[in-house]
């Protein structure tokens, strides 16, 4: 039944269990890129077959997947931006008859464009739909993945640079009421649904967090997580992301205080306001 693992560094650890009795046939593996990139592989473990996601250097996804035993059959892609798809030309060279899955032609070597609630199987039991959340780019997509051979377990989803543990991504290609929409998407996810987003930025979003909602009993777990783990990913729930995120929380009036905002002001210009003051925060 459903358990999300996750692979820190190299080292194998449990991460979430919905069940006490065996273990998920569906698998994440984040694999480090950059300075706070990651890319991921999402593995069937029945099949021994993986999808990649936001491959940035296929060496280091290679390897990854080599370590792991595991035939990667696809690549999904969050945007179009070269930290999340500039492998993709090298996987598509390598796999040539695998899918390269986006939200357009922007994508490189994009062979599939997907749209808000189309749906694919990477696999015979793992399923994604494709959650469209333009406003960092506008062609950006986010992939909720569950495993069809435990229908009553929750899923995983990959959500790039839209929503980041404790935060999201900035306004390149949209505005506040987009990010607002985009988040609002999200957040309609069953709440037990495990967040892998696109870098490591918890630590910075904390401490802007705590500037605008200092009296968030929830900061106290958030802090934690920060503290006891230097890879966050995969370790908060899309229930975890509403109770501590304030981009995800416009309607507190703590945030909206902070953001300089009125009750009758709407939410995107809200959202606006907390973006901006999240680029200028150097606390």
């Amino acid at each position: 039944m459903l358990s999300v693992l996750v692979r820190s560094g190299f080292s194998l650890t449990a991460k979430r269990s919905f069940s006490q009795t065996s273990l998920l046939d569906m698998r994440v593996v984040p694999i480090p890129m950059r300075e706070d990139n990651y890319a991921y592989l999402v593995i069937d473990d029945k099949s021994n077959k993986a999808a990649v996601v936001d491959p940035y250097n296929m060496s280091k996804v290679n390897a990854a997947a080599n370590e792991e035993r595991v035939e990667i059959v696809a690549t999904i892609t969050t945007h179009h931006h070269f930290d999340h798809s500039d492998g993709n030309n090298d996987f598509a060279e390598a796999y040539k008859s695998c899918p390269i899955y986006g939200g357009s032609k922007k994508v490189q070597a994009v062979t599939k464009i997907v749209k808000d609630q189309e749906e694919f199987q990477v696999t015979d039991d793992l399923h994604v739909k494709c959650l469209a959340t333009p406003c960092h780019t506008q062609d950006s997509i986010c992939y909720y993945v569950t495993d069809k051979s435990n229908p009553s377990q929750s899923g995983v989803v990959f959500t790039g640079d839209t929503l980041f543990q404790a935060g999201c991504g900035r306004f390149f290609e949209g505005d506040g009421t987009e990010m607002h929409s985009a988040l609002s998407h999200l957040g309609k996810l069953p709440d037990e649904t495990v967040v892998y987003n696109g870098h490591e930025y918890t630590a910075s979003n904390l401490a802007f967090a705590k500037s605008v909602e200092p009296g968030n009993p929830a900061m106290q777990r958030l802090q934690d997580l920060v503290a006891n783990n230097k890879i966050t990913t995969g370790k908060s729930t899309i229930g975890d992301e509403k109770e501590w995120n304030v981009f995800m929380r416009l309607g507190t009036e703590a945030i909206r205080n902070a953001a300089g905002a009125s009750p009758a002001t709407p939410d995107g210009t809200v959202m606006d306001q907390l973006r901006e003051m999240k680029n200028k925060f150097r606390g």
